[in-house]
């Protein structure tokens, strides 16, 4: 199933050589970290003392470690320099910035993740990682993002596509073994009920793979990890390959969830010190501005809630 994280990884690495399907001498271009992080800076705040004060005094020395499966772009991923970049290592830094400390940004490997996190070799996860009601029995989560599916079509969105309706009885390319299939197959009832047959879904090994078989004419559209879509649309070719489809009965994506920082429940001041922090970037506009930078102002919250998932 898919990263984002309805449960296990399906990194869509952005140094890997996209072919088009059935083609393997086409390449089909990569999203490029550096088209986007040479667009804008990370924004320069100002410490806020609030914030700051309630942050341990152990963090405020030894600063804050975070722990990130990377690559997930645009989440997070490296840049051609093999530096950290993508929106969660921006507001991580930006949260640094509002805490008056130094954050590190640091790989590992999502299935370890958050065992990492309780052998105390990191201190927060900023990884795109959902918030459930299962992961609070272990970490409190300090929301900060809400995406769901999305879908992507040709550019030019050429069969017209508005709406996940309007993928019944078309061919649809997916990641093999994801909840995105999962959704289309419950789709079924609601296209024979506007007399139109279920939905074709052609499946892929990989989201690139998925991608280019789109691009190839293997399907009318793919669904996909709202972000991940949003980015692919943004950078593929320079965004020139495909769209996003914007649905504005779904703003954040089918079937959205809350995205959050996790931290371990006996660190309830560094969870408050933290959203904090998030709540002042937001209320400042500097959040609204990293997820411009990232083509993810659709993903957005209002407000840093903690554990905001609740079924």
């Amino acid at each position: 199933m898919s990263k984002m994280k309805f449960a296990a990884v399906a990194a869509l690495a952005t140094s890997a050589v996209l072919m088009m399907a059935g083609c393997s001498s086409t390449p089909a271009a990569t999203p490029s970290a550096s088209a986007t992080t040479d667009a804008m800076a990370i924004p320069t705040v100002s410490v806020d003392s609030a914030a700051a004060a309630m942050l341990p005094e152990k963090y405020k020395t030894a600063g804050i470690n975070v722990a990130s499966d990377i690559p997930y772009a645009p989440m997070e991923m490296f840049d051609e320099n093999n530096k950290p970049t993508g929106f969660d290592y921006d507001l991580s830094q930006s949260i640094a910035q509002k805490l008056g400390v130094t954050v590190s940004f640091n790989k590992q490997a999502w299935d370890s993740i958050i065992p990492s996190l309780q052998a105390g070799n990191h201190d927060i996860i900023m990884s795109g990682m959902n918030d459930t009601v299962e992961r609070q029995k272990n970490l409190d989560y300090v929301d900060y993002f809400k995406g769901g599916f999305a879908i992507v079509v040709a550019k030019g969105n050429p069969a017209g596509v508005k709406t996940l309706m309007d993928l019944c009885g078309q061919p649809v390319t997916i990641q093999k073994a994801t909840v995105q299939g999962d959704m289309l197959k419950a789709l079924t009832p609601q296209c024979v009920a506007a007399g139109k047959k279920a939905v074709i879904i052609n499946e892929y090994p990989s989201d690139p793979e998925a991608l280019n078989a789109l691009r190839a004419g293997k399907g009318i559209a793919d669904v996909m990890d709202a972000p991940i879509a949003a980015y692919a649309a943004q950078t593929a070719g320079k965004g020139q390959y495909f769209e996003l489809i914007t649905d504005a009965a779904n703003p954040n994506g089918y079937e959205p969830v809350f995205t959050g920082i996790g931290v371990l429940k006996a660190n309830k001041e560094l969870t408050a010190a933290i959203q904090a922090a998030v709540q002042s970037l937001i209320d400042d506009g500097t959040y609204g501005k990293i997820l411009a930078k990232w083509n993810l102002s659709s993903f957005g919250v209002t407000t840093a809630s903690i554990n905001g998932t609740k079924s």
